[in-house]
């Protein structure tokens, strides 16, 4: 395997062929290979939970606007603090929406 390192020494960049990018060749088997491989994974399974996280706020949004239409709990019911950054999101939201900046096609309640 052929690497690009950072100016700090650690990989950068990992191809099965030399180029003028990666020069380096490292047995596939290198521990530093293993470490750089290891950190991507770890990288992108953490983008894909942050996009998750991101994801799942629009469904509690909704879950919490269902359960206070129904009357199951009051948004006095709620602590300060979420009752704060519901409104925020709420508030965001609407602006958004009202220039045309989000599509909110998508917001059927589950």
């Amino acid at each position: 395997m052929y690497v690009q390192r950072d100016k700090n020494g650690n990989i950068k960049l990992l191809s099965r062929d030399s180029s003028p990018d990666c020069s380096e060749y490292l047995s596939p088997d290198s521990p530093e290979i293993a470490l750089f491989l290891g950190k991507q994974v770890a990288y992108q399974e953490g983008d894909r939970l942050r996009q998750s996280d991101l994801e799942f706020v629009r469904v509690l949004e909704d879950v919490i606007e269902v359960l206070m239409d129904k009357g199951v709990i009051s948004f006095t019911d709620l602590p300060d603090a979420a009752r704060e950054k519901l409104m925020t999101r709420q508030n965001l939201r609407r602006r958004v929406n009202d220039v045309g900046l989000m599509d909110d096609s998508d917001s059927d309640v589950i």
